[in-house]
């Protein structure tokens, strides 16, 4: 039994990984063709950084990423501060709530935030669909993740090391940041790359939210599709694949060498 599920699990993976693994190899082929290899060549990783529309939407997508990362995750941060002195009750609903847009349907909270948008300009003249509205979808939807990034570590913090540097003369806005801060710094840390990552892979929210002036990667990714597709969108995707792997590399590491780090502290 034990070798059948571990040829069920390898079959999974292939099925998963296998179109993956595909698309980065024909990223690499000489000719336009999706099915004949016809030789090794980096023309299309060329051609893809010669297109100045790619280029454009790929810095958009960095800066809204570097955006929703920085203000979410101190957003995050302070709500997750606020939801550890509440009590026990009040702090599950709140967490419950917070749970309610990360299982939501994107395209659900993509049109609801479109028709927020759009009400609040026709009644104010602001918040016209663009970076701005695009960059404020991207920080609501990465907050819930930071919350629930920062929460576990708050969890196993010692609150009796913040009451003892007011004791010492500390201020409290000196101790949260001398004491706090650094105890809880691995889940901010892993709360920001969850939510640069997740800016940068978003397509659905941003369609919703973005209008016609702010257009991101994966919208434009998108848009080449319509047409004949293109070998470029091979090695996009492939950068792409490669960017997000490496920080949710990064990022699961971090999480075991702190579980590690976790273990040995309460066993020693």
């Amino acid at each position: 039994m034990k070798i059948l599920s571990k040829i069920y699990t390898g079959l999974i993976f292939v099925f998963l990984y296998a179109p993956i693994v595909v698309l980065i190899v024909f990223s690499f082929n000489e000719s336009k063709s999706r099915s004949v290899w016809k030789g090794f060549s980096l023309r299309w990783y060329e051609n893809l950084f010669r297109d100045h529309s790619i280029l454009e939407a790929l810095w958009t997508s960095i800066e809204v990423a570097v955006i929703a990362a920085v203000v979410s995750t101190v957003i995050g941060t302070a709500a997750a501060v606020g939801l550890k002195k509440m009590n026990k009750g009040l702090r599950s609903v709140m967490l419950t709530l917070n749970n309610i847009p990360m299982v939501n349907p994107d395209i659900v909270t993509g049109i609801s935030m479109m028709l927020l948008f759009a009400a609040v300009f026709t009644a104010t003249g602001l918040f016209r669909l663009g970076f701005g509205t695009l960059a404020a979808a991207h920080i609501t939807f990465c907050i819930p993740y930071v919350i629930l990034s920062v929460m576990p570590k708050l969890n196993q913090m010692n609150p009796s090391i913040y009451e003892a540097a007011q004791d010492l003369g500390c201020p409290p806005l000196k101790a949260f940041f001398k004491v706090v801060i650094p105890e809880i710094m691995p889940g901010i840390i892993t709360g920001m790359m969850m939510a640069f990552t997740l800016s940068l892979d978003d397509f659905v929210i941003s369609y919703f939210t973005s209008g016609s002036t702010a257009q991101t990667l994966p919208i434009v990714i998108y848009s080449m599709t319509k047409r004949r597709i293109n070998p470029k969108i091979n090695a996009l995707s492939a950068i792409m694949f490669v960017i997000v792997l490496t920080l949710l590399v990064v990022i699961n590491i971090r999480q075991i060498r702190e579980n590690s780090k976790s273990r040995k502290k309460e066993n020693g």
